[in-house]
């Protein structure tokens, strides 16, 4: 069976739409409409009730839904297998979030690599809807995200819960920012929250839907932003960025999310890994949390030596 119509069923199956699937595929609408059509017409059963507000899968297509993720997991086994290089016996393919990967999920890699040598190791780079497909998909097996989403067959558990700092590319900023002020997306939860507390921020005339991306923009910009206290330690070490006092901080946990069908011996590796991982990633942001905590009570910052 021809594994692009598999896809293109999980993606309208997942979406509800074959326009949505179409813009997650980068195909046109036509294409999934065809694609969709001939899985009818070998399997001589409707999958999907079509109308304007959608598209909603049949009794038939409920029942084809799990056969089909368990076809495409088989699919990935299989070429996962076949191409692990030589000298490896053992491979495994994680995903995550841009902003996870620096100090987290690359240390994840390392400390995997150095327990089981003979395990290679493949990554993937997206948000939370693409990585949930690939994990649905069989693409990869763990990972790392902020937002995860619930879905059968996947397990999600607390990874590290992050801060979001105010920083600033010049010293001495104040809440006052004005124009300086980078809006970066970091869910609706944040918004809600920056909104109560600082609402005249709200109205940046530069927003950006690029998480952690946003640093490097910032760092070379006057501007400000709210940024993940892991992530800024190293700019803020080497004097590019620069924390706001009396700015308030907001908790942003992240989530390991891992297959339920993981061999166990991996699954362990990865929890193990993870964990140690996250034990020294803690130690690094609660250096920037204490140094926010004593710029708010000496908002003045006489005599004061942050970072060391």
């Amino acid at each position: 069976m021809d594994v692009t119509l598999i896809k293109t069923f999980i993606e309208v199956a997942n979406s509800g739409s074959f326009v949505a699937a179409c813009d997650r595929l980068f195909v046109t609408q036509s294409a999934v409409s065809l694609r969709i059509q001939r899985l009818e017409d070998s399997l001589g059963h409707p999958l999907f009730t079509r109308s304007k507000a959608g598209a909603v899968l049949t009794s038939e297509g409920k029942q084809f839904e799990r056969y089909a993720l368990s076809l495409l997991k088989i699919w990935e086994e299989a070429r996962q297998q076949i191409a692990i290089p030589e000298g490896y016996s053992r491979a495994i393919s994680i995903g995550a979030q841009y902003s996870l990967w620096p100090r987290l999920g690359f240390r994840w890699i390392d400390a995997m690599q150095e327990q089981m040598p003979e395990l290679s190791v493949h990554t993937e780079l997206g948000m939370t809807d693409r990585i949930t497909r690939y994990l649905m998909e069989g693409v990869v097996q763990a990972a790392l995200l902020y937002t995860p989403q619930l879905r059968p067959g996947l397990i999600a558990e607390p990874a590290l819960d992050d801060e979001l700092i105010l920083v600033a590319s010049y010293p001495d900023a104040t809440l006052d920012l004005g124009r300086d002020f980078v809006s970066v997306d970091w869910g609706p939860e944040f918004t809600h929250a920056l909104a109560i507390s600082l609402p005249h921020l709200t109205d940046s005339g530069r927003s950006m839907a690029l998480g952690a991306l946003a640093m490097d923009y910032i760092v070379n910009r006057k501007a400000a932003a709210y940024l993940p206290a892991r992530s800024v330690k190293r700019h803020l070490d080497s004097g590019r960025l620069h924390i706001v006092a009396e700015a308030p901080m907001f908790p942003y946990p992240s989530w390991a999310v891992y297959r339920d069908d993981l061999p166990a011996d991996l699954a362990a590796l990865a929890r193990s890994t993870l964990a140690q991982v996250v034990r020294e990633a803690e130690k690094e942001q609660e250096i920037v949390v204490e140094d926010m905590e004593v710029m708010n009570a000496y908002p003045n910052g006489e005599n004061q030596t942050f970072g060391k």
